[in-house]
C-alpha cells in the first residue's frame, strides 16, 4: 500500500509544470498568480496543477485575506527519500562490486601488457 503512495507522488512529479511548481516553492510559499506568473501560464493552470499537488498530499493551502498561499509539505517528501535510500544501498552495494571487477579487469590487462 505505501508503494501505491510513494507511485502516485511520483507520476505527480513526473509532469513539468508541477515538478517545476514544488521547485518554486521550496523557497517559500507563494500564491497561484505569483507562481502562474513565474511560470508563465495562466491562473486557471496553475491552479489545476496546484489542486493535483494537494490532492496528492505535496502542498497546503493557507488563505490570507483574499489571497491563498501554497506551501510544500515536507513529511510526503521526507517518506518518499526514506523509501528511495532503501534502493540507493543497493545499487551502492551494486557499484562497488562493479567497481572492484574494473579494477580487476585493469589489473589483469596491466599485468599481461608488462609480460610482453
Amino acid at each position: 500500500m505505501v508503494y501505491i503512495r510513494y507511485m502516485k507522488i511520483i507520476r505527480v512529479l513526473s509532469e513539468p509544470n508541477r515538478l517545476h511548481i514544488v521547485e518554486l516553492l521550496r523557497d517559500g510559499p507563494l500564491t497561484v498568480g505569483e507562481i502562474a506568473a513565474k511560470l508563465g501560464m495562466r491562473q486557471p493552470q496553475a491552479s489545476k496543477h496546484l489542486r493535483v499537488l494537494s490532492d496528492a498530499g505535496l502542498v497546503e493551502v493557507h488563505p490570507s485575506a483574499n489571497r491563498r498561499f501554497y506551501k510544500l509539505r515536507s513529511e510526503p517528501f521526507k517518506e518518499l527519500d526514506t523509501w528511495l535510500n532503501s534502493f540507493r544501498s543497493i545499487w551502492e552495494d551494486r557499484f562497488d562490486r562493479l567497481d572492484d571487477y574494473l579494477h580487476d579487469i585493469q589489473q589483469q590487462e596491466k599485468n599481461q601488457s608488462s609480460k610482453k
